[in-house]
């Protein structure tokens, strides 16, 4: 399918899985063994869904969530990907190259989720991230300078093909890319961009490789030093704003997730950047996203 395509087909499996989780009422569920109910049969309905891509009766064989219905988290930066998250996420996960980048596209997105209907502060925008932080500035960069001098082009050649659907290997390295090459890369937004931070209209190889970062600490936004200055970058992206959270990438197995942990989360707390006890017992409600309602669904729907 073409890639518009398959976020039309998206939309529309988001109302049928959406849908199923809200067969039943909030208050369907009875329990009451004494008498063997187990659910009022008249707060569980059919879904009777009947669509362009699926045909779906229902109801849905389990009852709702403790969340509502999971947390939706979606990875999506291109035109039409962007307007499938401004629709129906609750958290989305993306990449910026630069910090000036993420405040252009952060309120580009926000704006978008207003547009759709949607309150932009119940959708948060976490871009993925490396950390490598130390108990000095000197100690993090050596780490870091260690970490960059193990990449290899053959790494990234591998997680290119990975992401993109496409065997870099039958091309040559500095060999342009054809409109109808590029046409067949399966992650549009991972193309544009490069395309755009490249500046040719057709990269080359060797472009993906440079501009992606795949494969190396350049892929994401690295926060680098002490705890106190990798707490100051990432205060810096919140309060541009250029995001509402991050999403942790492992720089270094093991040991990344230790230092973070270690060092990095206890001066974030002491800066109420970070929680110190969690909210209750669900994702929901450590991020902060009310209770999905079965109500404002079947409301929406109609």
């Amino acid at each position: 399918m073409g890639h518009d395509a398959r976020y039309d087909r998206a939309d529309e499996f988001m109302e049928v899985v959406l849908g199923h989780w809200d067969t039943w009422e909030d208050d369907a569920l009875i329990l009451d063994k004494a008498n063997n109910r187990f659910a009022d049969p008249a707060k569980v309905h059919r879904l009777d869904h009947v669509g362009r891509y699926f045909r779906s009766r229902g109801p849905f064989s389990v009852p709702r969530s403790p969340q509502g219905h999971p947390v939706l988290i979606q990875a999506g930066q291109s035109g039409r990907g962007q307007a499938f998250a401004a629709k129906w996420a609750e958290v989305v996960f993306v990449i910026y190259h630069s910090l000036e980048d993420g405040k252009d596209e952060y309120a580009s997105f926000k704006a978008a989720v207003a547009a759709a209907g949607r309150d932009p502060a119940r959708v948060y925008v976490a871009p993925a991230c490396y950390v490598c932080v130390a108990e000095t500035e000197a100690v993090a960069q050596k780490k870091r300078a260690v970490i960059e001098a193990t990449a290899r082009d053959v790494d990234a050649l591998v997680l290119l093909s990975e992401v993109l659907n496409y065997d870099f290997s039958k091309k040559p390295l500095y060999e342009p890319f054809s409109d109808e090459e590029l046409a067949e890369l399966s992650f549009q937004g991972f193309r544009d961009r490069v395309i755009r931070h490249s500046g040719k209209k057709n990269p080359t190889v060797r472009d993906f490789i440079t501009v992606s970062g795949r494969g190396t600490v350049k892929e994401h936004t690295m926060f680098c030093g002490s705890p106190q200055q990798v707490a100051d970058q990432m205060e810096e992206w919140f309060t541009a704003p250029a995001c509402d959270g991050f999403v942790l990438a492992a720089s270094h197995m093991p040991g990344a997730y230790d230092d973070v942990v270690r060092l990095l989360v206890p001066e974030l707390q002491r800066r109420g950047l970070f929680q110190k006890d969690y909210a209750g017992p669900t994702l929901r409600d450590n991020l902060g996203l009310a209770i999905a309602r079965a109500a404002d669904w079947r409301a929406a729907r109609r």
